[in-house]
């Protein structure tokens, strides 16, 4: 049996970033917050929309097992709010939005669970639209679809994109060019020496575009196996256990694994004089983003250069196309440059200019349509 319980709250966050309040209470300034249960399948999901001023929420579906319920709450919470930013400084007409479903995905995923998950998403009319993400893949975004309309990210032989993570690293590429440009004065990274944590499915194709612009690169990952893949194929690249990656003399720094990297040890151990990288929700707590100001490292916002994935994937809402999904892509360079700027005239964090750009985005259209209530823009499409 379907259970669905509804918290509605107020679009309009007018607070700065740095006045923001504790991650628990997140949930006073989202649209709409969808507690799922399916006793017959054990469905337990939680699905928040951070904003629809821009256009329908877009956000991927996580499957976890995190340890209690408040756990999974506060990281849909952060991860929706952070879907819309990422989606109005990209320039997309898209809000911010998330899902994620409680349980190991090696032990609770089922074709009747998706299933079930589906019918949830769809009953939101289109006010949402979700994709993949950890713990989900385009093989389970085909079956959510036969329960429901909006779906993206799906495979290739249904109408897909593929695998986004390609995308996602040429847009960290793009955001590390800028960064270098506007620390260095020129955007190629020919002779930096670039450390990347985490060379999974992101971090490995960043990779490849680094050694291709002709930077030395130093990797770091829990699993050897990930590490091995990527000196196999770059031999010069050099494998560090992750403390003596932090201690080694690098100019940039990029966080690829998991959220949190960037915390109040870490931060006094980094030498790089720039942090980019395609990790969600790098800094740990309020506060970082100002220690890394004190050290005068440039810290480019992870949802700011990761958004290749989700650009890619909402271009299957207009036909897939890939060259123009990746010259979409390109543009995170500008985006990038446009907020390290206003950062650096502000004498502001970057991650607050950037916060206080998609901000004054969504406020301003906002005005023009306080929030997306109907499927009548995905009819449109």
């Amino acid at each position: 049996m379907l259970d669905m319980a509804t918290t509605h709250t107020d679009v309009h966050d007018e607070t700065h970033p740095d006045e923001r309040p504790a991650v628990s209470a997140f949930g006073t300034h989202h649209e709409h917050v969808v507690h799922c249960q399916d006793e017959e399948t054990g469905l337990k999901a939680i699905i928040a929309i951070y904003s629809t001023a821009l256009g329908p929420a877009l956000g991927g579906t996580r499957i976890y097992p995190y340890a209690h319920e408040d756990d999974a709450l506060a990281d849909v919470l952060n991860l929706s709010q952070g879907m819309a930013y990422k989606a109005a400084l990209a320039g997309l007409d898209f809000g911010g939005g998330k899902a994620v479903i409680i349980g190991d995905p090696d032990s609770i995923k089922s074709e009747a669970l998706l299933r079930a998950y589906g019918r949830f998403v769809q009953s939101l009319g289109g006010r949402y639209i979700t994709a993949c993400d950890v713990g989900t893949d385009a093989g389970d975004m085909d079956v959510i679809a036969h329960e429901c309309d909006y779906v993206v990210s799906r495979t290739v032989e249904h109408g897909g994109s593929g695998d986004p993570s390609p995308m996602t690293a040429y847009g960290v590429f793009q955001g590390m060019r800028a960064a270098a440009q506007h620390v260095w004065g020129e955007p190629s990274l020919a002779g930096r020496t670039v450390g990347v944590e985490g060379v999974g499915k992101v971090g490995s194709h960043l990779v490849d575009y680094l050694r291709a612009d002709g930077a030395e690169v130093f990797i770091s990952d829990i699993h050897a196996a990930a590490s091995s893949a990527v000196t196999d194929r770059h031999p010069e690249v050099r494998a560090l256990d992750h403390d003596k990656l932090l201690a080694q003399r690098l100019d940039i720094y990029a966080p690829c694994a998991l959220g949190g990297a960037l915390n109040d040890e870490t931060v006094d151990l980094i030498s790089a004089r720039i942090i980019c990288g395609s990790a969600n929700n790098q800094l740990a707590h309020d506060g970082i983003e100002k220690r890394l100001a004190e050290r005068d490292i440039v810290y480019a916002p992870d949802y700011l250069v990761n958004a290749g994935g989700l650009i890619q994937v909402s271009d299957e809402l207009d036909g897939f196309n890939h060259e123009r999904a990746r010259s979409r892509v390109t543009h995170i360079f500008d985006a990038t440059g446009e907020v390290l700027s206003h950062a650096r005239n502000a004498g502001i964090p970057p991650s607050i200019a950037a916060d206080r750009i998609a901000e004054q985005r969504i406020r301003q259209l906002s005005r023009l349509h306080p929030s997306w209530m109907g499927p009548t823009w995905m009819a449109g499409r």
